[in-house]
């Protein structure tokens, strides 16, 4: 599976991005979608993922200003994300589980 995403940018403190994830090869098997971040001298860490299901998890961090979905028909999972923090700056990367795929990242600035 390979994973395309965009919507990356520098966006000031409060403001809004979107981030878009398709994916394509062998996307039948696709289950789980998420979004994971990699800030500057720290670990990658999940922010949001959602199943085929649609069911939905997300890091406290996060919570009630990120909103994570999905359209299987597309084979694409988006990250709205409002109310952003200058501590959001990180990379972004997209992930599938099955079989397990990382995305390049897109990078996402928040200025004070």
């Amino acid at each position: 599976v390979q994973l395309q995403a965009s919507g990356g940018g520098l966006v000031q403190a409060g403001g809004s991005l979107r981030l878009s994830c398709t994916a394509s090869g062998s996307t039948f098997s696709i289950d789980d979608m998420g979004w994971y971040r990699q800030a500057p001298g720290k670990q990658r860490e999940l922010v949001a993922d959602i199943s085929s299901g649609s069911s939905t998890n997300y890091a406290d961090s996060v919570k009630g200003r990120f909103t994570i979905s999905r359209d299987n028909a597309k084979n694409t999972v988006y990250l709205q994300m409002n109310s952003l923090k200058p501590e959001d700056t990180a990379v972004y990367f997209c992930n599938v589980n099955i079989p397990p795929s990382w995305g390049e990242g897109t990078l996402v600035t928040v200025s004070s």
